[in-house]
């Protein structure tokens, strides 16, 4: 009797656990599916590695900060400057809960540096982004992309990246209620070659 109810609760512990695991499957297919109404693009972007996947923040939830993967300077040796970028989302109804629940979001992310604190917007939502990127250096040290500043329903907010490289022109502005999305195009690393990591980035705006 006893083992039989010892395989009934080890039962019902896998079937709970596969449970977990295809709630959270469904999750992330659902965010990754969101539908959007429009892509933000830059013109300066970078042009090495590959476009990672689009990872969309959750339904209901729109990006209202966001925090950097920056390595710092490292002189004389492979420079990558910006790595990653992360989206922190939140619903409308959470914009005056001092961004306690947030849930976060990113593409691909490259293997240096470290992640910068979250900035937020004073209020609403990101809306627009520009991308300040080194361009091609030649035989010397490339590093791509460097910094991105968003604008924000009101206000601008720019990233802790490093200084090498020019600001681009604005993307367009969500024609919907704010960026929900995002996906990186990254440089896998090279070896002994010059690594760029981060390049590049897509923003998705949702209504």
């Amino acid at each position: 009797m006893h083992h039989f109810i010892s395989v009934m609760i080890s039962l019902l512990v896998i079937t709970g656990l596969q449970g977990s695991v295809e709630a959270r499957r469904r999750r992330i297919k659902r965010s990754s599916d969101r539908y959007y109404r429009s892509e933000l693009t830059v013109p300066n972007g970078g042009g090495w590695g590959s476009w990672g996947q689009r990872e969309m923040c959750p339904a209901g939830t729109y990006a209202a900060g966001f925090s950097l993967r920056v390595e710092d300077p490292v002189g004389r040796e492979d420079d990558t400057a910006l790595n990653g970028i992360r989206l922190h989302c939140i619903e409308s109804k959470a914009l005056s809960d001092l961004y306690r629940s947030y849930s976060t979001v990113q593409s691909d992310v490259g293997s240096w540096g470290r992640w910068t604190e979250i900035k937020w917007c004073p209020s609403g939502f990101l809306t627009a982004f520009q991308l300040r990127v080194e361009r091609s250096q030649g035989d010397g040290d490339d590093t791509a992309a460097n910094n991105i500043i968003f604008r924000c329903s009101q206000g601008t907010l720019q990233g802790d990246g490093t200084n090498w490289g020019d600001w681009g022109t604005w993307s367009l502005t969500c024609e919907g209620k704010g960026i929900c999305g995002l996906k990186t195009r990254i440089e896998v690393p090279q070896g002994r070659g010059d690594d760029t990591s981060l390049n590049d980035v897509i923003m998705y705006c949702c209504d």
